[in-house]
């Protein structure tokens, strides 16, 4: 008779554990073993890319090699490269992206400020190593800057990127940060001064900025033409009325990921006050792809923060500076310029 009160009693308890974990299914718009996985970090893989965990986490030195000739000028040679690096924070294994570097030939010594390079959105059908930046590293290179310009992973001569969608994302931050610290630990001591680090980003790419900003904290003076600059998962739905799917794919899979994960830990809004670069915004009043007034706010709320900003916006230019784009380079030009220590 006590051994079937204890089987009833474990049998209640299971029961009861069963309806509590059903109700919070409920609540949550999951499913029973799902609770699981909220509950336990382990079965959060992407909690690692959450900007505060990467501004904590010690990116090891990656592996920076020239692999062929580009073009040949008499301002500068343009190299194409390949960098090995750790994309994933929590793992070893090294992943390699392709890119191109440019090198001044202005004076004896060989060593120079260096920029790095990062473009907006582009269709991977539609992409070969360089773009996005050819003309804008060129100018530089030809001005005396080394210019370093990334693929990113699924680009060009790159490894392929990751299956997630938020993690392809995520790590192109992990992307800028790993050739930062890779550089200030000397892998492109032959060219570089030892001393300047710079940052130019467009579209996309100044959401990549700003982001590798935040987690870095560093003083890298940057440039950013027309950033995209709203939270996070905004940023990206703003843009699905461009896809073949309307969205639907993104809509789905950001479903998933909000079950597990605070969104505001991913989005550079909520980290501007780790900003500590001075920074240059260039917006046109005639961009189709970003609105003026996220250029706008960005400007008003970093200046509210006490950041050191100047913001030029120019009247009649498109997304990517045009018809006024020869001013922005010279001015993106000065500006690091004045910024070189």
């Amino acid at each position: 008779m006590a051994n079937f009160k204890s089987i009833l009693s474990v049998c209640f308890i299971v029961t009861v554990a069963f309806v509590f974990g059903y109700l919070v299914a409920i609540r949550l718009n999951t499913y029973p073993f799902e609770i699981l996985l909220i509950n336990r970090a382990i079965n959060k893989p992407l909690e690692k890319y959450a900007i505060q965990n990467l501004s904590s986490t010690d990116f090891p030195k990656g592996e920076f090699k020239t692999t062929g000739l580009f073009e040949n000028s008499d301002d500068y040679t343009a190299q194409k490269f390949d960098f090995a690096f750790v994309a994933d924070p929590t793992s070893k294994e090294f992943k390699h992206i392709s890119g191109l570097i440019n090198i001044p030939k202005i004076n004896d010594v060989n060593k120079y400020p260096l920029i790095i390079l990062v473009r907006g959105y582009i269709d991977q059908d539609n992409y070969s190593t360089g773009e996005g930046s050819l003309n804008i590293g060129r100018f530089l290179a030809s001005n005396g800057f080394v210019t370093v310009a990334p693929d990113f992973l699924g680009y060009a001569n790159s490894d392929r990127e990751s299956s997630n969608i938020f993690e392809t994302r995520f790590q192109t931050y992990t992307t800028v940060v790993s050739l930062i610290k890779s550089i200030e630990k000397g892998v492109l001591n032959p060219y570089w001064d030892g001393k300047n680090i710079l940052i130019w980003g467009h579209s996309n790419g100044g959401q990549i900025a700003l982001t590798s900003l935040e987690i870095t904290g560093g003083d890298y003076p940057t440039t950013l033409w027309a950033p995209v600059s709203k939270p996070f998962p905004y940023s990206i739905l703003y843009y699905t009325d461009e896809s073949d799917d309307k969205g639907k794919l993104l809509r789905s899979e950001l479903a998933k990921f909000e079950k597990l994960y605070d969104v505001d830990k991913y989005s550079l809004t909520n980290y501007l006050d780790r900003i500590n670069s001075p920074i240059q915004l260039h917006q046109g009043t005639n961009d189709d792809a970003v609105p003026v007034d996220w250029s706008d706010s960005l400007y008003k709320r970093l200046k509210n923060l006490g950041k050191d900003i100047d913001y030029i916006t120019h009247p009649g230019s498109d997304h990517n500076m045009y018809p006024d784009w020869n001013s922005s380079a010279k001015q993106t030009l000065d500006f690091f310029k004045n910024h070189v220590k």
